[in-house]
């Protein structure tokens, strides 16, 4: 059985029982306090405290050194360490409520040492336990940290404990599809996170080619994870380059943690299949000491995928849903006006054509190029060798695969993309690490939806044929006196009468529709040359043999919308930490190398022109206490370079006090920078209609957009109306935050944790548009030959300041049940800035989660008995915001709120827990970004089965 306690971070409470009679008797024993940590003679012990019976490490157990007051609990992951001025030999107290004590004798200093609790059998029922599930490390972090543990993992009411980081505070999540699912931290989010960084076991799990993490889809097997860190805030000094506005850190389980087997399975709505497994074994040497383990991780699961079926007029469309011509819907692609020429509203078009108006092509909904059907697989396998009882080398090496979609620019088709993986560690924890791992990927099958779309359209018939015959049907079709016949139409004289006109066709709308459909049917399917074919119908053999054809060919230039890439990332770091009696010092380096193949496909990578990208950086931290060891002041300072910018330096200054009755006051500043990613540095994509264009040399002379009109309309073609703008070479984003908190514990039950930021942003990347233009020989100079459409990755020019706190409150009563409630407040402040390069913010400026949970209850309700069940109720509420992706993508995500629930029942005869839940139980569809799919519920069982060693 598993009993709540709330613990401040050096106070505990010992409860125990004299008899049944007497129910309860409660005494408080020991109140004590950390002496000096850094006194000159001090020696430290360290270790870990787990339960003998599961192995699983303790939260909040007491570790006193005899004959002293030194005294610690244990954090998150059950390890402690003392710092004592005493000379060994040492004996250690070890207690923990419900366990027997225990005495462990340790011979000398800078001892590590491991130590297993047998459960006291004893009735606790009525007994009030004081304590928490957060730990000492959380509660004295300098920056905001949100933390969900091995329980709480498996315990979220999600479908996935990736989802369930969406109910913490300050985080935003993002879906843009079933198995592609985003989270950020304080604004501009994205469903392109690169201005946040996910780890696992300390290494990036970005994509080599993109530049940032896919989610959890190429990520670590939900049964494999001990615990994630959220880390809100600048956070280079700490974490390195990309750590920008956040970091996410999972741990993954050693296998002498908790070796065995363990297996689930998981059924649901939209044909939900999944189903992990995980082994571990640990061998001991002659000696009996744990010597060597390994552990191997599978994970499969496969759905039906939400459909993004969007059809509502685009930001970027010129004309309503109305429209009788059409328009350019969401999730429609191909449906653009991207001619010029299909546009007859002038005076005398109208009165030459009338009720033509714009009109539109087709195009094809995203639900006829994409693959809905979502799968991932992932492998892992890991060996671990302890070279003495606290050096251990760790050999890992992880996979992944699958098909979703993602959205950026545009929504792609990620289809047996295929992700690799390699790490080699020797770590002493606490004291030092040297790591290096190997990324690469292959896109596999991946390819863009809109440009495939596109291109399709283009072989049954190019836009300017297209727009020409859909014109065409005005004329062959005599619209013209069936328009006039129309009761009180005007007749066709000079000034034409719009007003009447148009008001005539308002009143036969359907006339005017069923002409349009028929010039659309006309165009797709009549006029045809022998250089035309009909529209490629969906569902048809001939246009799934065509979707093929266009997804499988790799260039533009093959008239192909698929992705070649077979990126690779290379990164070796070490860090040491010396501990001197004077402050804790850590030293660090990093080497890094982006190695990009996309044989020119998606970058500028010819055959005759390879890239490479290399940075490093060293960094310095400094950590003393002061005042009876209750002011905590931690400095860092990092540098950082690329082969293609300056050197960056990124310092982070903050200050923790503890007091003695548990209060935390926290204040910090930090920097941090974002080196410009592969693609902007070195992308040459084209769309079709536009070539994406990374710049680190700069641009010259490009005309912009909105001056072209005013030429091409001009009467004599006047050239002196375009205007010309440089684009100058991108360079790295940097970021200033300022952030204060405070810490509690009031009531003995409730956990509070309060904090606000001021973030101060230069140099955002985005990106401007302008066209290369080339105009024909003399006599026609003032003609236009060609041009090109460029989008040019840049830098904003004004300074943007974005502020925000947040509330956190988590409630513990009656030993099982928790309360727990978080409110986040984000705002951009542009400072009157119109620079259109400032990133979109896509964060709610309000947004709250109120839970309800209770883990392990073994009480009676109405004289039955229940025991072994938790459950988890969770409401978020968030408030409505723009999110602006791209000219397709960008709309208003309306306000929504959504429930999520589990029960959970634990069958300890066969070692097995029964999970029910479902995210959004009450379906309600909500937008998480806008371009993706409407996201209902998604109810599930689950079967955990844990076999230990």
């Amino acid at each position: 059985m598993s009993f709540f306690y709330f613990r401040f971070s050096i106070f505990f409470v010992l409860c125990y029982l004299n008899s049944l009679k007497d129910m309860i008797r409660k005494l408080v024993l020991l109140l004590v306090l950390v002496i000096s940590f850094f006194s000159t003679q001090a020696q430290r012990i360290s270790g870990i405290i787990r339960d003998a019976s599961t192995n699983e490490s303790i939260i909040g157990a007491s570790v006193l050194l005899k004959g002293t007051s030194d005294a610690v609990t244990t954090d998150i992951d059950g390890k402690f360490e003392i710092v004592t001025e005493s000379k060994p030999p040492y004996v250690l107290v070890v207690s923990y409520i419900g366990f027997e004590p225990q005495e462990v004798k340790v011979p000398e200093a800078n001892s590590v040492v491991n130590v297993k609790l047998k459960s006291k059998e004893i009735n606790l029922k009525d007994v009030t336990v004081t304590g928490s599930r957060i730990s000492e490390k959380q509660k004295e972090a300098p920056l905001t940290v949100e933390s969900m543990d091995i329980i709480a993992i498996k315990e979220c009411p999600q479908n996935s404990f990736y989802e369930a980081l969406g109910s913490l505070k300050g985080v935003d999540l993002t879906s843009a599809s079933l198995g592609f699912t985003i989270v950020n931290t304080r604004g501009f989010n994205s469903t392109s996170p690169v201005r946040s960084l996910q780890l696992i076991d300390g290494v990036d799990n970005q994509s080599p080619g993109l530049n940032f993490s896919l989610g959890n889809f190429l990520g670590s097997s939900e049964l494999d994870v001990l615990k994630v860190d959220m880390i809100a805030g600048a956070s280079s000094a700490y974490y390195g380059p990309n750590a920008f506005n956040g970091v996410i850190s999972m741990t993954t389980r050693s296998p002498f943690i908790k070796p065995g087997l363990e297996v689930s399975f998981k059924v649901g709505e939209r044909n939900l299949r999944e189903t992990a497994l995980r082994w571990a074994q640990v061998f001991k040497n002659k000696e009996g000491i744990q010597k060597f383990g390994y552990k191997v991780n599978m994970f499969y699961m496969q759905a039906n995928d939400w459909e993004a079926n969007n059809l509502s007029a685009s930001y970027d469309s010129k004309d309503p849903v109305s429209n009788p011509g059409g328009y350019d819907a969401v999730n429609r692609y191909g449906d653009e006006d991207i001619t010029g020429a299909n546009n007859a509203m002038s005076l005398s078009q109208q009165g030459q054509y009338p009720g033509l108006k714009r009109w539109y092509r087709t195009g094809y909904a995203e639900k006829d190029i994409v693959d809905y059907h979502s799968r991932n697989f992932k492998a892992a396998v890991a060996l671990h060798y302890k070279i003495t009882d606290s050096v251990e080398a760790i050999l890992a090496s992880n996979f992944g695969t699958g098909t979703t979609v993602y959205q950026g620019d545009n929504r792609y088709s990620l289809k047996d993309i295929l992700f690799f993986q390699n790490r080699l560690e020797v770590r002493k924890e606490d004291k030092f690490f040297v790591r290096a791992y190997a990324t690469n990927e292959d896109a596999g099958k991946s390819y863009d939806a809109v440009f495939t779309a596109i291109l399709m359209q283009d072989a049954a018939k190019n836009d300017a044929q297209w727009s020409k015959d859909y014109r065409n049907y005005w004329i062959f079709n005599n619209i013209f006196n069936r328009a006039h016949n129309l009761p009180g139409f005007p007749p066709y004289q000079f000034p034409y009468d719009t007003a009447q006109a148009n008001a005539v066709m308002e009143l036969y709308s359907d006339t005017v529709n069923a002409w349009h459909d028929g010039a659309e049917y006309y165009s797709n399917n009549g006029a045809l040359s022998a250089e035309n074919q009909a529209f490629f119908t969906p569902g048809t053999e001939r246009f799934d043999s065509l979707l093929k054809s266009v997804t499988s060919r790799k260039t533009f230039k093959e008239g192909g919308s698929g992705f070649y890439d077979k990126s690779a990332l290379y990164h070796v770091q070490g860090e040491y930490k010396f501990t001197p009696s004077i402050m804790d010092i850590i030293v660090g380096s990093n080497f890094r190398m982006y190695k990009p193949n996309s044989q020119g496909t998606i970058f500028s990578d010819t055959a005759s022109e390879k890239i490479e990208n290399k940075e490093f950086g060293i960094y310095l931290g400094l950590e003393k206490k002061f005042i009876d060891q209750k002011l905590k002041i931690n400095i860092t300072g990092r540098i950082d370079k690329n082969d293609n910018f300056d050197y960056l330096f990124s310092p982070a200054l903050s200050a923790v006090y503890v007091t003695k009755s548990n209060h935390v006051f926290r204040v910090s500043f930090s920097a941090a920078i974002r080196n410009p990613t592969l693609s902007d540095q070195y992308l040459y994509y084209n769309v079709g209609r536009a070539i994406l264009l990374g710049n680190i040399t700069g641009y010259d002379s490009l005309a912009s957009i909105p001056s072209l009109p005013l030429y091409l309309n001009s009467s004599n073609l006047d050239r002196s109306l375009i205007q010309y703008f440089n684009v100058s070479p991108v360079k790295p984003e940097k970021v200033k935050t300022i952030e204060a908190g405070y810490r509690t514990t009031l009531f003995n039950n409730l956990f509070m944790d309060v904090n606000y930021y001021f973030s101060f942003y230069t140099d955002f990347i985005g990106y401007k548009i302008g066209a290369k233009l080339v105009f024909q020989d003399p006599p026609f100079t003032n003609r236009l030959k060609s041009f090109t459409v460029y989008r040019i990755a840049s830098n904003a020019n004004d300074l943007v300041v974005t502020q925000g706190g947040s509330i956190g409150l988590n409630y513990y009563f009656k030993k099982f049940y928790a309360f727990t409630a978080n409110y986040s407040y984000n705002y951009l402040d542009r400072r009157g800035s119109s620079d259109p390069l400032v990133p979109a913010f896509n964060t709610p400026v309000n947004k709250f989660n109120i839970g309800f949970n209770a883990r392990d209850i073994d009480t009676y309700i109405l004289k039955l008995h229940i025991n072994n069940t938790g459950f988890n109720i969770n409401y978020k509420w968030i408030q409505g915001f723009r999110y602006e992706g791209s000219p397709q993508f960008t709309g208003n995500v309306d306000t929504y709120d959504v429930v999520d629930v589990q029960l959970n029942y634990k069958l300890k005869s066969i070692k097995s827990t029964f999970k029910i839940g479902a995210s959004n139980v009450l379906n309600n569809k909500v937008y998480q970004v806008y371009g993706g799919p409407l996201v209902g519920r998604l109810a599930y069982f689950s079967i955990l089965v844990n076999i230990s060693e």
